[in-house]
């Protein structure tokens, strides 16, 4: 069974059944889904001016059933003498009032076939399809509020983010963020996020999450599936104790980590017990950089890179989370130790010119779709080995000697794992 299944057979409200991992994924996904002109933009909460105060506590005086009495038989249609309907409800915390607009979209509304050619995105569009469907149909998320959408895409800056932010009733929201696209902007702040931090991204993650969550309801969940996963947990950890305090869980679904440094040993510990991260048990994303985190390890049809995709991650028959795999695959924890020895021979300004160069290979390719490159297998070496021939001799040194170190640490990495499966199998003769 998979997710598709899930929303096929879950009829739970989340009043009756918790918001759960199946559901962060879900929603995830969904991230990939362009809604421009479809969902309301983000717009950043700001302090009330005084004229707003004084509707936002008339209105609380109105929920409170202190309406005039000709005003009385207009049930759910709050109004003010002399004036327009107020269109927003209200959350109290500690005395602040924070509204959400009526405004919202719910997945129906984006249920629109003449949008669809360039609707979907990610590297399973026609999956992403098929969830957007399933959302609009199924009894749990049909009556979600979709608002506070947001998406940024920056050649030059190296810039590619989008977020949205689900809400149920007044009782919690759900911030999404996007994973990568296909573009080869997004991939390269991917590769960036090995040498710089924070990339913009994750400095956009942590503005929106303080932007939007003081119009949200008290209970708030980050999430995202790869990048996205990455970003959720960057915007929890800077976030403000204030905000930190209204987070019950941030789902972190085989996103990468961050740089050795990036994050301090103070702010993990504001965050200790709060996030959830599930990696394939051949994942290789999620392997990449650092997280002290211990994750979730959840059983994956495919193999290798396919695990990635979260439609083929196995959920369980009581479909309240994953099939847990008993450890991670030896191909997982080969990739990690290779990559982790090669990365950390690097100063992070040498490592800046190795992804500069790498992108410079795949630009005079003339490949725009970044599938192409990084999901085509062992066909990968190969073809940076082309494209070093291709930019200017020094970039393309640069990226052969980095080649080269990467095969030799795989080399040896491969030959130690061959002996101590000798070791292991002389030991049980």
């Amino acid at each position: 069974m998979n997710i598709l299944d899930y929303l096929d057979r879950e009829f739970s409200s989340f009043d009756l059944k918790s918001f759960n991992d199946i559901d962060s994924v879900i929603l995830s996904q969904f991230c990939m889904v362009r809604c421009e002109g479809l969902v309301s933009p983000f717009e950043p909460y700001t302090k009330p001016s005084r004229i707003q105060k004084y509707l936002q506590a008339l209105q609380s005086i109105i929920k409170r059933g202190s309406v005039h009495k000709a005003d009385s038989a207009q049930k759910g249609s709050p109004i003010i003498k002399g004036g327009a309907a107020l269109k927003s409800s209200s959350f109290l915390k500690g005395g602040s009032v924070r509204t959400l607009e009526h405004s919202n979209a719910h997945f129906g509304d984006l249920l629109r076939t003449e949008r669809y050619s360039e609707m979907f995105t990610g590297l399973v569009p026609d999956q992403i399809k098929a969830t957007l469907v399933a959302l609009a149909a199924s009894p749990r998320f049909r009556t979600l509020a979709l608002h506070d959408y947001i998406s940024v895409f920056d050649e030059r800056k190296e810039n590619q983010f989008a977020a949205i932010t689900f809400t149920y009733k007044d009782q919690f929201s759900y911030i999404g963020f996007r994973g990568t696209d296909t573009s080869i902007t997004g991939w390269k702040e991917n590769f960036n996020m090995a040498c710089t931090s924070p990339v913009p991204a994750q400095t956009q993650a942590l503005h929106y999450l303080e932007g939007v969550a003081p119009k949200l309801p008290d209970k708030i969940y980050l999430g995202g599936h790869s990048k996205g996963g990455n970003l959720a947990l960057y915007a929890a950890l800077k976030a403000s104790p204030e905000i930190q305090d209204r987070i019950v869980t941030v789902f972190d679904h085989d996103g990468p980590g961050f740089k050795k440094g990036a994050i301090s040993n103070s702010e993990w510990d504001a965050v200790k017990g709060k996030v959830r991260r599930t990696i394939p048990n051949e994942s290789i994303v999620g392997m990449l950089m650092f997280c002290p985190i211990e994750p979730t390890i959840v059983q994956a049809q495919e193999h290798g890179f396919d695990q990635h995709s979260v439609f083929n991650w196995d959920v369980n028959s009581t479909m309240d989370g994953f099939i847990q795999a008993d450890k991670l695959n030896d191909s997982a924890q080969f990739f990690d130790e290779v990559f982790t020895e090669w990365l950390s021979q690097y100063s992070d300004k040498e490592a800046t010119a190795i992804v500069n160069a790498l992108f410079k290979a795949i630009e005079v390719s003339g490949i725009t779709n970044a599938t192409e490159v990084f999901f085509s297998g062992i066909k990968i070496i190969p073809f940076i080995s082309k494209g070093a021939q291709n930019i200017d001799s020094e970039s393309g040194e640069i990226l052969r000697n980095a080649l080269g170190s990467l095969a030799s640490i795989a080399a040896n990495h491969a030959g130690t794992n061959v002996i101590r499966a000798f070791s292991r199998g002389s030991a049980h003769v």
